[in-house]
């Protein structure tokens, strides 16, 4: 110990003077990582990056302290499946950029592009504690439009410009229902529809300059989609695949089996049915936890209980908020399912470190560990509760401001009485 605290002091006193240190000390920290949970201990910052944390470190001269006063301190909450930064007003179709219109963008479309760091969503997001979001494209539901994939997800930073994060975390499709209807109107067409379009891919990827020349057969995809989807069939981008019903979901394991793919399941609300399947096949799943009300025909098993009981037959969950525009309650999601026998630390994981792993960015962030990013937050009271509030952000190691449109025009009515000024 002694001589770990030695060489970070060396590290310190070396490092160019113009770098900031931040000190946050007296802080119960919730590292999600190898140290564990730490009663009364303190996490060094230096130029975005998480220099050490434990429970007896020596503070550098010059650092800047932050004393936690006993409060919590946990990474940064991550929200997947969301359209932050791509979507603003609902109902106007110019503020929504999840989406393509055109025939020969689907795969190939990007969320990784037309990111807005200024939308006035991202400050309502990130006073929940949330500093990077898995951005998703949506589909284009426009009559007779047979549609198989939606596009690539991006991970993003809430912190501000540049935002985006890593292109390609994900590429995004649809079973069940929905997937159904867009490929002709039945789940049969779909997955021939699927394994043409995989097959395509492959034989594309093999024979480019052939395909150059115009002498290969044609393909149901443009060139950009089939470009788009070679990282899915080399397993180096997993499909992330929306599926609620129990047939549909082994329809989506088989699917991943027999083409050898990665996937993600997300929504999954008969997904307990099938957890043991799940489980053994070793994917991962995306799920909103209050969702309990059958909203069709594939959801009639959907109950509270599907978090604990997934994660209790070994399966890594992630937990979703409710909507663009209500991301922030993503927090109180997680509160729900430990009010249905999730363990707490369970549910903070499904908020932190276990998206991160599943969408391959856990180098970077998710836990209070050396060398990751310093996405960190400060909370007054238990994050998981609805009365918890963060009293601090940190984005990259800069402080966040608490403030956000909503919260200036209540301060900025309260002066005023109400009236216009």
């Amino acid at each position: 110990m002694i001589a770990r605290l030695l060489a970070l002091f060396a590290f310190l006193v070396a490092a160019p003077a113009a770098a900031e240190t931040i000190a946050i000390v007296n802080a119960r920290i919730v590292t999600m990582g190898p140290a564990g949970d730490i009663a009364r201990g303190t996490v060094l910052i230096r130029d975005g990056r998480i220099l050490a944390v434990g429970s007896a470190l020596t503070t550098p001269p010059g650092a800047t302290v932050v004393d936690a006063g006993g409060r919590i301190l946990t990474p940064g909450l991550i929200a997947s499946g969301t359209g932050l930064g791509l979507i603003e007003v609902r109902s106007v179709g110019a503020a929504n950029d999840r989406l393509a219109h055109g025939a020969g963008i689907t795969a190939a479309f990007d969320a990784g592009y037309g990111l807005n760091p200024d939308s006035v969503l991202i400050p309502v997001a990130r006073r929940g504690g949330i500093t990077r979001a898995i951005a998703t494209p949506l589909f284009d539901d426009a009559p007779n439009r047979e549609t198989l994939f939606a596009g690539q997800a991006a991970a993003v930073s809430l912190g501000g410009a540049p935002m985006l994060m890593r292109r390609g975390v994900a590429m995004v499709l649809e079973m069940g229902e929905g997937g159904a209807e867009r490929a002709g109107g039945s789940r049969a067409a779909e997955l021939v529809a699927l394994r043409a379009a995989l097959a395509d891919v492959r034989d594309f990827a093999r024979r480019r300059p052939a395909y150059d020349r115009g002498e290969t057969r044609a393909y149901g995809l443009s060139r950009a989609d089939l470009e788009a989807l070679i990282p899915v069939v080399e397993r180096r981008m997993p499909l992330l695949i929306s599926v609620n019903r129990a047939s549909d979901i082994r329809d989506a394991l088989a699917l991943a089996r027999e083409e050898n793919l990665r996937i993600i399941l997300e929504g999954a609300a008969e997904g307990w049915r099938v957890a043991a399947e799940i489980a053994a096949a070793g994917v991962p799943v995306l799920i909103t936890p209050v969702e309990n009300l059958p909203s069709s025909f594939e959801s009639l098993g959907a109950t509270l209980h599907n978090a604990r009981l997934l994660r209790a037959a070994g399966i890594v969950i992630a937990f979703q908020g409710n909507g663009n525009h209500r991301e922030r309650e993503l927090r109180y999601n997680a509160g729900n399912a430990v009010a249905t026998g999730l363990p707490w630390s369970e549910a903070l994981a499904a908020i932190t470190i276990a998206p991160a792993r599943i969408f391959g960015i856990d180098g970077a962030v998710g836990s209070i560990e050396p060398g990751k990013e310093a996405d960190l937050v400060l909370w007054n009271g238990d994050p998981l509760d609805t009365l918890g509030r963060p009293a601090a952000i940190y984005i990259r190691g800069v402080a966040q401001p608490l403030r956000s449109r909503q919260t200036e025009l209540r301060d900025r009515y309260m002066q005023t009485g109400g009236q216009t000024p």
